[in-house]
């Protein structure tokens, strides 16, 4: 029962570390890429001690806990980190190509060239 309540617990807790991550890495208001990356690893780096220290309480051995023979990589928590670390990455990369192409055709695009169409 306990045990039973500490995974949730620990679940919950991975889901909110990130949650903060991913929402610190795209919405920080004035800060360039390079530090938005800086902070996106830190906030990752500990949002992974919080996942790894969750899929050790999966392991637990329990006469109740069918998934005590899984690996660590297999519990849900590492799962779901692995999960969001891949899609915050591609995202990040996409956000810092698509900000620098825009920037490098800022010239090209005037106002007397939007009137055009």
């Amino acid at each position: 029962m306990l045990l039973d309540i500490a995974k949730a617990t620990s679940f919950f807790l991975c889901i909110v570390c990130l949650y903060h991550a991913a929402i610190h890495t795209f919405f920080l208001p004035g800060t360039h890429w390079r530090e938005r990356l800086v902070f996106a690893l830190v906030r990752l780096a500990f949002a992974a001690c919080i996942c790894l220290l969750s899929g050790i309480l999966f392991l637990v051995p329990a006469r109740t806990n069918p998934d005590r023979d899984l690996a660590l990589s297999q519990t849900p928590p590492v799962r779901l980190y692995l999960w969001s670390l891949g899609a915050i990455a591609a995202l990040f990369i996409l956000g810092w190509f698509l900000s620098d192409l825009a920037q490098q055709s800022g010239h090209f695009i005037t106002f007397r060239n939007l009137q055009q169409l």
